[in-house]
């Protein structure tokens, strides 16, 4: 199961839920800020805002193209990464940092949101 998102601001409008005991693949189509020909490069940073409840591992700029919210999405333009743990009933909020390979060079920011839920 993947948790994706599109990033169209600094802020995201989606807010994706799992469940507390669920490790989630994450996916963010940067696209719709990213300029002509310009991709993500570096590694992700990647952070809670407020606590250190979220385990965040595996973080990477996609090197495959990924179907992300039923859209194609190349290589180089989505950020990836694992998240794991949370409390039941609890709001998190994650920013992402990613720099891009343009001649004047973007350090592009995103926050997300996401609900952890109860175990069914």
């Amino acid at each position: 199961m993947s948790t994706d998102y599109r990033i169209i601001s600094q802020q995201s409008h989606q807010r994706p839920r799992k469940q507390a005991s669920e490790v989630l693949n994450v996916r963010c189509d940067f696209r719709d800020v990213l300029h002509p020909n310009e991709l993500l490069t570096g590694t992700p940073t990647i952070t809670e805002v407020t606590t250190s409840d979220l385990t965040l591992t595996n973080k990477a700029i996609s090197n495959t193209e990924l179907m992300i919210l039923g859209e194609i999405v190349g290589i180089g333009e989505a950020v990836t990464f694992t998240l794991a743990g949370g409390s039941a009933s609890t709001d998190y909020t994650l920013e992402v940092q990613i720099g891009t390979d343009a001649t004047n060079a973007q350090t592009l920011r995103a926050l997300l949101e996401i609900r952890v839920n109860p175990d069914t």
